[in-house]
């Protein structure tokens, strides 16, 4: 395990950039946080609080209760059944005391060798579980990458994971932070643990864990309300955001709040991916499981946009972020710190910074993934893995159009009232500008699509009645319930939202594209459970040729949404452009790409005498010189703040 402090005394891989503290307004400015996130009800009551202690203990006392009984009812001796113990960590937001009200509480428990999982915890543990008045909602899944069990405890709800150690008795101070406690464990067993150790870990290496705290609870709330926090869209989660604040307030250690809301924007909006994010320096460690190292695992070369887990084994945490997610995460991180600079200017207030991302006005077409099933069980499951899928479709568009077609997915689902167990989701869809005009380029996603749809319906658990349709709508037509109240936005409204936006101008030329994308049917291309039924014939349309100036590229009988399976020709030259130096011009401060190019590629690992390798990154491995000429150039963002 890596020490928190260095041999020079600072927290993380390099010295900070600035060891300045806040000004009297910095002061002000973090007041005025702290008041914005109280009044945006993201604090607990106090009646709360005591409420999860309770639960906590109550959880505590159960398995333990638990495990005794479950060694008795195995024919262990008394002796061995009275030493018998478990213990409840918790990990994540609530320990990192970040939740907010009603979150869930991430917890684990911690058995002996001898308890083990399929058995003792999802039958026996589950079973006491069910017998308890004040449990409700429980349901388990151990086939899960991270086997849990969920539930509510009066009214409070646990995600609980386990961990089956190798040790033949649990004592009530077992420290989860020693690498020896990995030590002959199955993966599940790893990959429960190192949550708790994450997080722990993450507190170890801030200089300063209420600004921390403070500064997270922030950043988190503006990932939500801008639609870029959901690790499983391919964006960032909870770990995601906790480590990116981290390495913030190690550069800025003594910086308040309010500066290192600023300070992340302008970092991360320069950030030269895919150099990796780290709190400490990997390691290789003793016991032979695999860390990231791109020089060595041709999949790390792969990642978007590496932040790597300061616990070992040290893992990439963002690995779902692609090129369309990552595209659009840099694109918020600049309009937040134009944003930042005009509030410190006293041009705005913190309002600006949390307009929610106009998702539905910011593009001109989209796909529509609209999923159904028979009854509640059947499509809370069937969402659970359509929800966990939808990164490879973007991941497909992407592939195969070579990252000329990006999609941006919506992180969140909608419900229509008129149309009960049905589920959807939406993607907006662009261009990439070239460097160069070049002529249209046509792409046929119908094997694509069909492809995602062969893996969607490989779903272990499917059943009768699980379907999948994928359409392509274009922006008028996007249904009303997916708009506050049903009510669509009116055109002056986009206008002046359009004006004031600071983000991508990611739209699509309908006129251009015409009817290109449409509906595809679960039917088109059965699952194994459809054995015996007949698979319908593609409609055979010829392939058309997008030549400039034509407006449409299909026949003018096919309606609106017209089916994958039939004839979807998607013509780059109909997106309308989408690169950070075609932008709109922001209503806040003008951006500059000057910053000197003092970080090296994500490839350039140096062995280190101490550390085995030394990666580099944004204020990762920067000497004097370069950290005056980085400072200089980050500062031509805004006034300079740096000393």
């Amino acid at each position: 395990m890596s020490k928190a402090k260095n041999s020079n005394g600072y927290l993380g891989v390099t010295e900070p950039i600035s060891l300045s503290g806040p000004t009297e307004k910095d002061l002000k400015q973090t007041a005025e946080v702290e008041k914005y996130l109280s009044d945006a009800g993201l604090y607990e009551s106090q009646e709360e609080a005591v409420s999860r202690e309770e639960v906590l203990g109550k959880l505590d006392q159960t398995v333990k209760a638990w495990i005794k009984k479950a060694t008795r009812i195995s024919g262990y001796g008394e002796q061995f059944v009275h030493e018998a113990n478990a213990k409840i960590f918790t990990f994540g937001s609530y320990r990192l005391g970040v939740h907010g009200p009603g979150a869930d509480i991430d917890t684990l428990c911690v058995g002996p060798r001898h308890a083990t999982r399929n058995v003792y915890f999802f039958t026996w543990l589950h079973d006491m579980l069910a017998e308890m008045p004040e449990v409700s909602e429980l349901h388990p899944v151990p086939d899960a990458h991270v086997p849990v069990l969920g539930f509510k405890i009066n009214g409070v709800s646990i995600d609980l994971l386990y961990a089956n150690l190798a040790h033949a008795v649990i004592p009530e101070d077992l420290d989860l932070s020693q690498d020896s406690i990995l030590h002959n464990v199955d993966e599940q067993t790893v990959r429960s643990l190192n949550g708790c150790r994450v997080t722990d870990q993450i507190l170890k290496l801030v200089p300063n864990i209420p600004s921390f705290r403070t500064t997270l609870r922030f950043i988190r709330y503006w990932g939500k309300r801008r639609g870029v926090y959901s690790n499983v869209m391919g964006f960032l989660g909870g770990i995601n955001w906790a480590i990116l604040v981290g390495r913030i307030c190690q550069l800025y250690p003594n910086a308040s709040p309010s500066m290192l809301i600023s300070r992340f924007f302008r970092v991360y909006s320069k950030w030269k991916w895919p150099n990796p994010v780290m709190l400490c320096h990997i390691e290789e460690g003793s016991l032979g499981l695999p860390v990231w190292d791109p020089r060595r695992n041709y999949r790390d070369r792969g990642h978007q946009m590496p932040i790597i887990t300061p616990a070992y084994p040290c893992m990439n945490s963002s690995y779902n972020v692609s090129v369309s997610t990552r595209f659009v995460m840099i694109q918020e991180f600049t309009r937040a710190f134009e944003i930042c600079q005009a509030i410190d200017e006293g041009k705005t207030d913190w309002d600006a910074l949390f307009e929610p991302y106009p998702f539905f006005e910011s593009y001109k077409n989209y796909l529509e993934v609209n999923i159904t099933a028979r009854n509640e069980g059947d499509l809370r499951n069937w969402k659970g893995w359509v929800e966990s899928r939808l990164r490879t479709l973007v991941l497909k568009i992407e592939r195969y159009s070579h990252e000329m077609i990006l999609a941006h997915p919506y992180p969140r689902d909608f419900s229509d009232k008129s149309r009960p167990l049905h589920c959807f989701y939406f993607m907006g869809l662009w261009r990439k500008q070239m460097a160069q005009a070049q002529e249209a380029e046509q792409f046929d996603i119908r094997g694509i699509v069909n492809e995602f749809k062969s893996n969607i319906c490989a779903y272990q658990h499917w059943k009768e009645g699980m379907d999948i349709e994928v359409s392509h709508v274009k922006r008028r037509d996007i249904p009303l319930f997916v708009f506050p109240g049903g009510v669509r936005p009116s055109r002056s409204s986009r206008t002046a939202l359009k004006n004031n936006r600071t983000g991508p101008t990611c739209d699509v030329s309908a006129g251009q594209v015409g009817n290109v994308l449409g509906t595809v049917s679960i039917s088109d291309a059965q699952p194994v459970p459809y054995k015996g039924s007949h698979t319908k014939p593609e409609p055979d349309y010829s392939v058309c040729v997008q030549l400039p100036g034509s407006t449409s590229v299909l026949p003018t009988s096919l309606p609106n949404k017209e089916a994958l399976n039939g004839h979807a020709n998607f013509h780059a030259e109909s997106v309308d452009s989408e690169h950070p130096e075609h932008q709109q011009e922001s209503t806040f401060a003008p951006a500059h790409n000057d910053v000197c190019h003092v970080v090296k590629q994500h490839n350039s690992f140096l062995p280190n005498s101490n550390n085995g390798w030394q990666s580099y990154g944004f204020g990762s491995s920067l000497n004097s010189s370069q950290r005056e000429c980085a400072d200089s150039a980050v500062d031509n963002f805004g006034k300079t703040e740096v000393t």
